[in-house]
């Protein structure tokens, strides 16, 4: 499964109505942390297939998704499971970091 890029229009469907978690990394073009996360989430996506959905929202773009979700200070990725939020990781994480986390997700199924 590929990288889902979200809008208003789509989340409700890709994220809260998922039967896997997922994982979304908010993120900015102008951000270089940012630019730094996006082949680390890729490779996440790569690495756990359709165990989980990893999606990915321009907070420009998309202002009041990062809204709801108190986006702050990006990157910042927010993991769910079941359409309820499970976690929040702000700043550069490494691939590691993430994919342990989104398997102790998918352990407590």
């Amino acid at each position: 499964m590929g990288v889902v890029e979200l809008t208003k229009e789509n989340f409700d469907q890709e994220v809260l109505a998922a039967k896997v978690p997922v994982l979304i990394d908010f993120w900015a073009d102008w951000c270089g942390p940012c630019k730094m996360q996006s082949p680390i989430v890729d490779a996440v996506a790569e690495e756990m297939g359709d165990q989980v959905k990893v999606c990915k929202v321009n907070v420009d773009q998309e202002a009041s998704l990062a809204l709801n979700y108190q986006i702050v200070s990006i990157p910042t990725l927010i993991f769910m499971k079941y359409g309820i939020f499970q976690e929040k990781m702000v700043g550069l994480q490494d691939k590691d970091t993430i994919v342990n986390y989104l398997k102790s997700l998918l352990d407590e199924a």
